[in-house]
């Protein structure tokens, strides 16, 4: 990523677009071109796991066929895409469909011979669903076509696409029941010990994802190849990808698995810089932002900053007495995408409702405004005006939106991920006026030309 250009995005995901599909991709590209703005960022295009999450998905690999509008593909390349794929993706067809057959059950409930992939038994399953599978494979053959052609409209408005990667994959995936080598598990599939965070200030007992842990002593004796198909496979679809969890690479909080909450667990160290110079091996620079959120111990920046990567800062944190706190804007560095928050925070007009006086007028001071209607438009004006490389917008904020159009609340179940706008809610000025207040930023300094 390059530090010496100031640039400006738009965080949405695609589920965010009216249609909630990218049937409206390319009329966005369009919105974001006339904006000023050179990224579009998103959240995991994977295929939910029981739920909307996109941070809990059947595969690390595959998409989400809904996302995608109907289309037909020149089924002549099939093949051809299939054998780049087949390394993942005959894996990925048998977990959903034997998944299919038995109602949704966790593969460590499947029939033995299919939880432990009898050579016979997945034969013989191949041969009668062969249909099935191939309809699988095609809907993400489908997808990948169109998200090309997605892509190459994107280059040609000078637009990056920035996806997002989770650090841990789900259990129940088509990842951890065909590799089940590369994951700490019992000879029944279950994780021995599970991923999360210990307690905090935010919660007494901390978090406990669930995620199994890597084997990473399996993984580094292969030079980490799964990771290294795994950011292949990412960037065969996006010019910029954050790892989520980032600190997860410097040390992981392991939790026994029989554990109800995050509070008994320890870290252990994980060979990060082993792994990212393995990656940087094969392909040179890391086009990759570390999500470095929340606390961040000394090892995590000396990670991130010996392979030269981007951090995060999110304005909304920056109101303390604390001069050194990292997301002020004073201490924000070039090396930075700023947010005023991120899908995992309150609505900019939302935080700001709910704030106490107190924090009101620290916010104020802070902001140097003397009028509380201001402070939104103030906030975004004071990333867009940051020293950080890149500063990111959430369609929310742009809008001026509450509460109600919050993307996600961290531990709840319900009314999440489900946010859309709709095209003619948009004021027909809104470009324009984004346009020129990137112009005054100088994170645009030509007007493009939709």
């Amino acid at each position: 990523m390059n530090f010496d250009t100031l640039r400006a995005g738009l965080l949405l995901h695609p589920t965010s677009l009216p249609s909630g599909t990218l049937k409206d991709g390319l009329r966005w590209l369009d919105f974001l071109q006339a904006a000023g703005m050179q990224v579009w960022q998103m959240l995991p295009l994977g295929l939910p796991l029981g739920g909307l999450s996109p941070y809990q998905c059947a595969s690390a690999f595959a998409v989400n066929p809904a996302l995608f509008p109907e289309m037909r593909a020149d089924m002549r390349r099939f093949a051809s895409w299939h054998a780049t794929q087949r390394h993942w993706l005959d894996d990925y067809a048998r977990f959903i469909i034997i998944k299919r057959e038995y109602g949704g059950a966790s593969w460590t409930d499947w029939p033995v011979a299919l939880r432990d992939r009898d050579p016979h038994a997945l034969a013989g399953f191949d041969v009668a669903h062969a249909a099935a599978l191939k309809a699988v494979m095609v809907e993400q053959y489908r997808a990948a076509v169109y998200w090309q052609g997605l892509r190459t409209e994107a280059a040609a408005r000078s637009i990056q696409l920035f996806g997002d990667m989770p650090i841990f994959v789900a259990h129940d995936s088509a990842d951890v029941w065909a590799r089940r080598e590369l994951f700490l598990l019992e000879e029944t599939g279950h994780p021995t010990v599970v991923a999360g965070v210990p307690p905090d200030y935010f919660s007494e007992t901390g978090q406990r994802w669930g995620n199994p842990h890597y084997n990473w002593a399996t993984m580094q004796a292969d030079g980490f190849a799964w990771w290294r198909a795994r950011l292949r496979a990412h960037f065969e679809w996006f010019d910029l990808v954050r790892i989520d969890h980032f600190r997860g690479l410097a040390a992981a909080w392991t939790i026994p698995a029989d554990e109800p909450t995050a509070v008994r667990g320890e870290w252990v160290t994980t060979p990060g810089a082993a792994l990212l110079q393995a990656i940087a091996n094969e392909m040179g620079a890391l086009p990759l932002v570390a999500e470095d959120l929340g606390v961040i111990t000394p090892d995590v920046t000396a990670l991130r900053h010996q392979f030269e990567l981007p951090g995060m800062a999110v304005l909304q944190f920056a109101f303390d007495h604390h001069a050194d706190n990292p997301h002020k804007p004073a201490n924000v560095h070039p090396d930075t995408v700023y947010y005023l928050g991120t899908h995992d925070n309150d609505t900019t007009l939302g935080w700001w409702r709910s704030l106490p006086d107190a924090t009101r007028q620290q916010v104020m001071h802070q902001l140097g405004v003397g009028d509380a209607d201001a402070v939104p438009d103030a906030m975004m004006s004071t990333v867009l005006d940051s020293q950080a490389s890149l500063a990111v917008l959430t369609m929310q904020d742009v809008l001026h939106l509450g509460s109600e159009a919050r993307m996600n609340t961290p531990g709840t179940e319900t009314g999440n991920w489900t946010w859309h706008f709709e095209w003619e809610n948009l004021p027909h000025d809104l470009a324009s006026r984004l346009l020129e207040q990137l112009q005054r930023a100088h994170r645009c300094e030509r007007r493009p030309h939709p």
